[in-house]
């Protein structure tokens, strides 16, 4: 089986888009608005996993502990000054062996979003 998404469902809705198109880099690759339903999918590329953004007035925004989206990065110390300049709070930068490097921050919706830098 292959992976088809990682759904979200948010109150702040547009400013989730936002965070995973701007700061992720991710497309927007289908929008669906049929009355008070939203859904956003955003991916790499056509026919990757998804993350699926569904507006919901009713989430609470506390994330899971026990949950954490990961994502590539060229040069995590830069991206990481980046998003504080941004007003975003970022862990501590780990590096559990010499050529990965990593941190996190919670996106607009609360969920744990990891920046991974080498390891590949």
């Amino acid at each position: 089986m292959k992976m088809d998404q990682v759904t979200i469902r948010t109150r702040r809705f547009e400013e989730e888009i936002q965070f995973y198109h701007n700061i992720v880099g991710l497309t927007i690759e289908r929008r669906i608005d049929r009355g008070d339903l939203h859904i956003v999918f955003l991916s790499n590329q056509p026919g990757e996993t998804c993350i699926e953004v569904i507006q919901n007035h009713d989430a609470d925004h506390t994330g899971n502990p026990f949950l954490t989206i990961g994502f590539h990065t060229e040069d995590a110390e830069k991206l990481r000054d980046h998003l504080i300049d941004l007003g975003y709070e970022a862990s501590a930068m780990e590096s559990p062996a010499p050529v990965v490097k990593f941190f996190f921050i919670k996106d607009p919706a609360g969920v744990s979003v990891q920046f991974v830098e080498g390891g590949r």
